[in-house]
């Protein structure tokens, strides 16, 4: 059983071209290099999330937390904010920023 389940959406017709695939593959590195006790949290991509021209898009359970427009650089805040602490990072949660086509 996961403590936390992250998911990433690298399908779509806009995530995987908006550097999902990248921002995978940073949280993965920020959390194998996090000094926090991360055993119990997984990291997978994910088909579409239908919320297309707002990603690249995560979710984190068991929160049910949506963060949207996450680029490579929010990667480590993410792990040692939400991940560290159970902090939300506010200014990435989904329906706090206008949607871009």
């Amino acid at each position: 059983m996961f403590k936390k389940h992250i998911f990433v959406c690298t399908e779509g017709k806009t995530c995987p071209n908006q550097g999902s695939k990248e921002v995978l593959a940073e949280l993965r590195q920020a959390l194998s290099a996090d000094s926090h006790d991360n055993e119990g949290i997984r990291i997978n991509k994910a088909g579409c999330f239908s919320q297309c021209g707002n990603g690249p898009m995560i979710v984190i359970y068991p929160e049910g937390v949506w963060y949207c427009q996450v680029n490579t650089g929010d990667c480590k805040e993410i792990v040692e904010e939400h991940l560290g602490k159970n902090k939300i990072v506010e200014r990435l949660l989904y329906g706090s920023k206008p949607a871009q086509a």
